[in-house]
């Protein structure tokens, strides 16, 4: 349910920051905040995901 939150967030945000730099004058702040909202959120969502590395690094040591 987290995760999906999380990329809920991710649609809203990045929906915003594309609207807002189309603008004639985006303000820099809103751009910044959209853009540093959007990289935790992606960061959040790939540290759920599991490595491949790690799945084969576990099969080898079985």
């Amino acid at each position: 349910m987290k995760n999906f939150l999380y990329t809920v967030l991710l649609f809203v945000v990045g929906i915003y920051a594309i609207y807002e730099q189309s603008k004639s004058e985006p303000n820099k702040f809103i751009m910044f905040g959209a853009l540093a909202i959007f990289m935790v959120g992606l960061y959040r969502i790939s540290n759920k995901i599991p490595s491949k590395q790690d799945k084969e690094n576990t099969e080898d040591e079985q």
